[in-house]
């Protein structure tokens, strides 16, 4: 329901500014920009989907072969006294929680590839106790939402993109989204836990933050004492080995069980395959909003009237520069990332806005596109409170990159 009228919004705005533009400013190529950008997006979504089919297949194959060798109820077993306080309602050493925790590790990687199909997978697994098909469970909510928040350890992405872009120390915003990122996970965490009345004061749920600082701090402590120029090589060394050591652990475990692997990974391909076919209507139907939005000015009118209301006050603007990232990151991966692109190329990779906009593009993830997706996968209708709770994690992240920006760079 709540996509639903975001959906509608974004058509809706995006007429009303069109109309501005074409009767007050006299822009006579407004709408036919609109409608080429719902020609692009719908390519676009459709193409997104097709470069996820190879990468699903593979994975729900692996998946499928940790699922009959046994390694999935291992690691359910695992992070089943966690998983039973954050997820209640999902069943002692069920697969989901396996597949939910291989999302969550492969996320904090920062290896997209294998954590949607990890996540593709913990939806389908959650989808089959969900009592009610249509309408999202909380298991999913609280999935959905960590999923959001973006928790992320080695932002490797970001620091290439600022390498390519001329930066003096490329990872001199490695902390910096750090913080942010656990800041907007820990704020989304605590929200779905207080409307689900879960106890967030329990030892199971208080050691994984305890634990998770720990993390964060020994990454931080490890990249400080790298050069500058061994973090990007050696932080996707590990985040690979870890990967394909799983891989390799999956397959060994099947082998003692005297599992036919083959047969086990084509099957899960299949799944995979027939996955990304069903996320094709609900990823263009996003995608066509997002890019209606952006065609029609409404986001430059957006951010033009932001800086107003900032000047006004007296306040600093700097950090407006860095909004448009912020603000296109829950709509659009790449959009926010073309948005971070633009801000280093026109302010410079060493500016505060394209600092400010590299530690925002780290710092979440893509809301609407990841509820679209996992949601579509399974065919939920209905998200309740899934948007409202992983924008409020979105605003939190964006709160702590302004912060943590002034705090760092001045």
């Amino acid at each position: 329901m709540v996509l639903n009228y975001i959906w509608i919004a974004f058509f809706l705005i995006a007429f009303v500014v069109a109309l501005v533009k074409l009767i007050f400013l006299g822009d006579m190529n407004v709408f036919t920009e609109i409608m080429n950008s719902t020609y692009d997006s719908a390519r676009t979504g459709f193409e997104i989907s097709l470069g996820l089919t190879g990468v699903l297949a593979l994975w729900l194959g692996i998946m499928k072969v940790g699922e009959r060798g046994g390694m999935i109820d291992l690691f359910s077993k695992t992070v089943a006294p966690l998983f039973s306080k954050l997820f209640p309602d999902i069943p002692k050493n069920h697969p989901a929680s396996g597949s939910i925790l291989m999302n969550i590790s492969a996320n904090m990687l920062g290896l997209d590839n294998a954590a949607t199909p990890f996540g593709l997978k913990a939806m389908q697994e959650l989808q089959e106790i969900n009592p009610n098909k249509e309408q999202a469970s909380n298991p999913m909510i609280m999935f959905l939402v960590l999923n959001a928040s973006g928790l992320t350890l080695i932002p490797i992405t970001v620091m290439v993109y600022r390498a390519q872009m001329g930066a003096a120390n490329p990872a001199d915003v490695f902390i910096p989204i750090m913080i942010a990122t656990f800041s907007s996970t820990l704020v989304g965490m605590i929200a779905v836990c207080i409307k689900q009345g879960i106890n967030i004061f329990c030892k199971e749920i208080l050691g994984f933050l305890i634990a998770m600082i720990g993390i964060i701090a020994g990454t931080v402590i490890l990249f400080q004492s790298l050069p500058q120029d061994q973090v990007n090589v050696i932080s996707s060394l590990i985040a690979n080995i870890i990967l394909f050591s799983v891989i390799v652990l999956f397959i060994t475990k099947a082998m003692r069980r005297k599992i036919n692997i083959f047969d086990a990974f084509i099957d899960g391909a299949k799944d995979g395959f027939k996955t990304a076919v069903t996320i094709i209507p609900y990823l263009i139907a996003m995608l066509v909003g997002i890019g209606v939005f952006r065609a029609s000015g409404a986001m430059d009118f957006l951010m033009e009237g932001l800086r107003s209301l900032v000047a006004l006050t007296g306040a600093d603007t700097r950090w407006v520069d860095g909004m448009p990232t912020a603000l296109m990151k829950p709509l659009s991966g790449s959009g926010a990332r073309g948005m971070m692109i633009d801000a280093m190329k026109t302010f410079g990779a060493d500016s505060f806005a394209g600092r400010l906009s590299s530690v925002m593009q780290g710092s979440t993830d893509t809301t609407f596109y990841i509820v679209a997706v996992y949601y579509g996968a399974v065919n939920i209708k209905n998200s309740r409170y899934t948007v409202p709770m992983a924008l409020l994690a979105d605003l939190c992240s964006i709160l702590a990159a302004i912060f943590v920006a002034y705090l760092f760079f001045g």
